[in-house]
């Protein structure tokens, strides 16, 4: 199985090179805002010259696309920056591939074709507001031993922990690298390697897995997630926890003086515990999905408005402290890796709302009620484990997508959806206004 992956790895790079660093991704976002501005200029021409009653190609074209953007760029280059020399050619080409793809989401957007809101047409960039990246497609990158890395016009840069993991795979030729992007966050800079890998998917479930079988994973805010087999998974709320100290640095930089050496060093501070928050985040989270993926046959969870779900101010911050969404993404892939299978439940299924036991359903149940008391086999249990054992069930009914296939190495066209029979005044997926936004999660 052919897959794609990224090995990232934090940068320890001296002072000359970390200058350099600094120096490309300046570079890529130059070539970025001097792209846009062409672009910008080219519209306004088209648009007088439209005024006049120009049509067809007598119109001055526009550079849209990555190699119209690439081919005004050499013309140009040198009198536009008679610098451009002192970097890599890679970043200014990251720097274009960035506007261009830019330019081709506010296409599609308009087309109906992408998904999601609106894509409003791109911005430029200022240093010190925007991300700080670059990236190599071409030329000699890539790992330089266990420590080092090779990043072209710049040198050898050392690593902050071993790429055995990464080395060991191109070594014996089971990896190859198709790009590496350089970033900065809150002061340091890393290295991420995008590689295409070959796998070996089980060709069925191991042991450990079909002894413990299909799992309901009910997501939440409360308990990170409760599993059907009774599992609970605590929710470490990182960012809760660090509220005060986030509190006391945002109140510095905010009496900071503008553009003084403090503010500097205020940002910096509020930038680190980000990350941090950030960090503690992501690896629990891995770790999480990890287990699941390992040791269960299929994991089954819900179809979460999660962008609905942060709508309500009083749940927002709980909500995007917990990572539902990641939670379903890393799982999306990492059940094809271990020779598992994630089943996605419709979203209007009613898991805490329909008894574990007999199937009775309690309309009348609010967020409210933590404890699920059956009327018809007198069943009392926890919410959210009531919500994980009906989800498991689904695993039988075949009431849910199937989104992944064990061993596939093409995509897989989603389940056919079986009707679902709803709660009385519950809306369908195709109507508004009737159904909470917040879905099953709390």
């Amino acid at each position: 199985m052919r897959a794609l992956q990224a090995y990232r790895f934090a940068l320890d790079p001296n002072s000359v090179q970390l200058a350099d660093l600094h120096r490309h991704a300046g570079a890529a976002r130059f070539a970025y805002n001097w792209g846009l501005a062409r672009v910008k200029a080219a519209l306004a021409q088209r648009d007088a010259e439209q005024s006049y009653g120009l049509t067809g190609d007598a119109l001055t074209p526009v550079p849209w696309t990555l190699p119209a953007l690439r081919l005004a760029w050499n013309a140009a280059k040198r009198d536009v920056a008679p610098w451009w020399d002192e970097c890599s050619k890679e970043a200014f080409s990251a720097g274009l591939d960035q506007l261009a793809r830019g330019l081709k989401n506010v296409t599609d957007s308009r087309k109906g074709t992408r998904k999601g809101r609106r894509v409003g047409f791109p911005r430029f960039k200022k240093r010190g507001k925007a991300r700080d990246s670059f990236r190599y497609t071409t030329g000699a990158y890539g790992p330089a031993g266990d420590r080092r890395v090779k990043l072209p016009r710049i040198g050898w840069v050392k690593t902050h922990e071993p790429m055995g993991a990464l080395t060991a795979r191109l070594a014996d030729g089971r990896a190859r690298l198709l790009g590496a992007t350089v970033s900065r966050t809150a002061g340091r800079w890393f290295v991420s390697f995008t590689v295409e890998v070959d796998r070996t998917v089980p060709a069925g479930p191991s042991r450990r897995q079909r002894a413990a079988g299909p799992v309901g994973v009910d997501l939440g805010v409360k308990h990170l997630a409760v599993l059907s087999t009774g599992e609970t998974i605590p929710n470490p709320k990182h960012l809760g926890s660090a509220l005060r100290r986030l509190r006391k640095a945002s109140r510095s930089y905010a009496r900071s003086k503008p553009g003084s050496a403090g503010r500097r060093q205020h940002a910096a501070r509020l930038g680190r515990i980000h990350a941090r928050v950030a960090h503690q985040r992501r690896d629990g989270l891995h770790k999480l999905t990890t287990r699941l993926a390992k040791t269960h046959t299929s994991i089954v969870v819900e179809d979460l408005h999660v962008a609905g779900m942060v709508r309500n101010r009083r749940l927002a911050r709980a909500v995007s402290d917990t990572g539902m969404a990641e939670i379903r993404r890393q799982l999306t892939h990492k059940t094809g890796w271990y020779g598992s299978t994630l089943v996605v439940a419709d979203r209007w299924y009613p898991s805490s709302k329909t008894c574990s036991g007999c199937g009775w359903r309690n309309p009348s149940l609010t967020l409210a009620d933590r404890t699920f008391t059956c009327q018809s086999c007198e069943l009392v249990t926890d919410r959210d484990l009531n919500a994980a054992v009906n989800l498991c069930h689904l695993v039988a009914a075949s009431t849910s997508e199937t989104v992944n296939a064990r061993g596939g190495d093409r995509k897989t066209a989603l389940a056919r959806r079986v009707p679902v029979k709803r709660e009385p005044g519950t809306a369908t997926a195709g109507q508004t206004g009737s159904a909470s936004p917040q879905g099953e999660a709390a």
